[in-house]
């Protein structure tokens, strides 16, 4: 999307985005994992904004010693298609794909589930090869060890809220089961080797689905979100990992799964087992 008017213009658009961020619960020093849809967003600014536009107004609510995530998750190494860290694309919108490309950006290894990190703590995620997608030792787990938030823009919990998938695996709920892929990978020098990963999946033969959006009004009702509901205000909500964490692990803890988080239903017929 090309973006019009004066230099001046511009910033002061991204400045306002970045004061909107702030009110919808970000702060300096945060290390925040962002999910969007930006389509709105640059449409409330007239078009005048570019993704990366959108991607500095965050990176200037978080400041100098913060760090964003994104993600930049692309399924194609499923479908027997060579992953090349340095140039796959993600196919998780725009803004995700400025952030892939931001200068000194950290791209995290797993081929359908890598991560950008930009910021001051990006270096606790190089080199991050990750077996298994969502688990312990993934960025999703590096969040919540420091303390780290969510945010969402524009997209309901269903679409939007990856992090429900963590607490799932590590509470090892009995709707997934752990599915390995093998494929090529290319790596930054440009190397191409055979490499497995594991992805937590859902359990097809039950016919699970995810249900993520009673566990995201859950998290309004405790008063966890900060910020505006999908296309309310500047449209973006934001929350503390653990918070999400400890709420979640107490539903699948009481057998609430199904109330919150997934439903025993008609599978969407392009359902493929890796979400």
């Amino acid at each position: 999307m090309i973006s019009k008017g004066t230099s001046h213009e511009k910033h002061q658009r991204i400045e306002s985005l970045t004061v909107e961020w702030k009110v919808a619960g970000v702060s300096e020093g945060d290390m925040l994992l962002l999910q969007s849809n930006i389509i709105r967003t640059l449409l409330r600014t007239g078009n005048m904004l570019n993704p990366a536009d959108v991607l500095q107004s965050f990176l200037n609510a978080l400041g100098s010693k913060g760090t964003l995530l994104l993600p930049l998750f692309n399924f194609d190494f499923a479908k027997g298609i060579p992953f090349d860290i340095r140039n796959t694309v993600s196919r998780m919108g725009s803004l995700t794909e400025a952030g892939r490309k931001y200068p000194g950006a950290v791209r995290t290894g797993h081929p359908m589930a890598s991560f950008a990190a930009i910021g001051y703590d990006a270096g606790l995620f190089e080199n991050l090869n990750n077996y298994s997608a969502y688990g312990s030792e993934s960025p999703l787990a590096i969040l919540k060890e420091n303390n780290g938030k969510l945010s969402v823009l524009d997209l309901e919990d269903q679409d939007g809220m990856t992090f429900y998938h963590h607490v799932e695996e590590v509470a090892e709920v009995d709707y997934r089961y752990y599915k390995s892929f093998t494929g090529q990978y290319i790596t930054y020098d440009g190397t191409t080797e055979v490499r497995e990963y594991g992805f937590y999946v859902r359990n097809l033969d039950l016919q699970v689905e995810n249900q993520f959006n009673p566990m995201g009004e859950l998290l309004w009702a405790e008063g966890l979100y900060k910020g505006f509901k999908p296309f309310q205000g500047c449209g973006l909500r934001t929350v503390y990992s653990k918070d999400v964490f400890d709420k979640t692990m107490e539903v699948i803890k009481n057998g609430e799964a199904t109330k919150y988080l997934m439903s025993y239903g008609k599978l969407n017929g392009n359902a493929q087992g890796k979400q």
